[in-house]
């Protein structure tokens, strides 16, 4: 991948799907049988969801749409609520009532003017969390807390989560790296992530080389040292749900970084103790 985002474990299917942003596909690849397809995208796509009456809820560039897997068809949902030559979607995942939660990045990274959107049946609203790169979208076990990390600013905040009406409460910072990228010990900045079954929260450090795995009250509980430093995202699958697959990038790095991490672009995968949690889907 250029910049592989956004894995998604598929259990009915036992397949494990994701996107390239720059390349503007989605992929799949069976577990089992390795059988890799793709579907190329009109956009770049930012996140996708599994969509209830099948197939897959794709958020690009220019708005939603449902991606027919077996035909490769695409229906418009919805355009994009923002200006395109400045923003698109970015990451993104439904909540246990099928509300699809898809956040933007600002691209001029200069002002915190992306946010977070919830399409809930056929509707899109503002869920007014103003960032400069919207990642790390996730729910506790309870679907009380809801995580969001503003990428840039190196935090991810804390809500509490209404699932009845699917709206949030009570913004406070869940945990906050160190953004001084000269420092030596800088571990990365916040990007995708995932809550397993023990209600840990999993991110991906971009630039860090790593994931965490990190505690209810923000406490690093692991470390996972990858061979690339560019990891965007993660997700559990597998029968037991208890392979993490992590996308990882490699557009934009130097030619010094790629062939000393020359799997970075590939999607890896790590055997880890604590199941994840199955992914909900979107409910039109």
């Amino acid at each position: 991948m250029q910049l592989g985002e956004c894995p998604l474990w598929h259990a009915a299917e036992s397949a494990l799907y994701w996107i390239d942003i720059p390349d503007m596909a989605v992929h799949r690849l069976h577990e089992a049988s390795k059988e890799h397809r793709s579907w190329p995208m009109p956009g770049e796509p930012g996140c996708i969801a599994i969509h209830a009456d099948g197939g897959l809820l794709v958020a690009l560039r220019g708005g939603l749409v449902r991606l027919n897997t077996d035909t490769g068809e695409m229906t418009p949902l919805l355009d994009a609520p923002y200006d395109t030559g400045k923003l698109r979607f970015n990451d993104g995942r439904c909540d246990a009532m099928g509300r699809f939660w898809a956040g933007t990045i600002y691209e001029p990274r200069d002002r915190e003017l992306g946010s977070l959107f919830c399409f809930d049946r056929g509707e899109l609203r503002d869920a007014g969390h103003p960032v400069t790169t919207s990642n790390g979208v996730a729910f506790s076990v309870d679907q009380r807390t809801m995580y969001h990390a503003n990428t840039p600013a190196h935090r991810i905040n804390a809500y509490d989560f209404d699932l009845a009406v699917g709206k949030t409460s009570n913004m406070r910072l869940f945990k906050q790296f160190n953004a001084d990228k000269t420092a030596p010990d800088y571990g990365g900045r916040p990007d995708g992530a995932a809550v397993d079954s023990e209600n840990a929260y999993w991110c991906a450090m971009f630039e860090g080389g790593r994931v965490l795995r990190l505690s209810a009250t923000g406490g690093i509980l692991q470390e996972i040292k990858l061979p690339v430093r560019c990891p965007t995202m993660l997700a559990f699958g597998g029968a037991d749900l208890k392979t993490l697959y992590i996308t990882t990038g490699r557009n934009g790095r130097s030619p010094a970084e790629i062939e000393h991490c020359p799997l970075s672009g590939c999607v890896l995968s790590v055997r880890v103790d604590v199941a994840g949690q199955l992914e909900y889907a979107y409910r039109s």
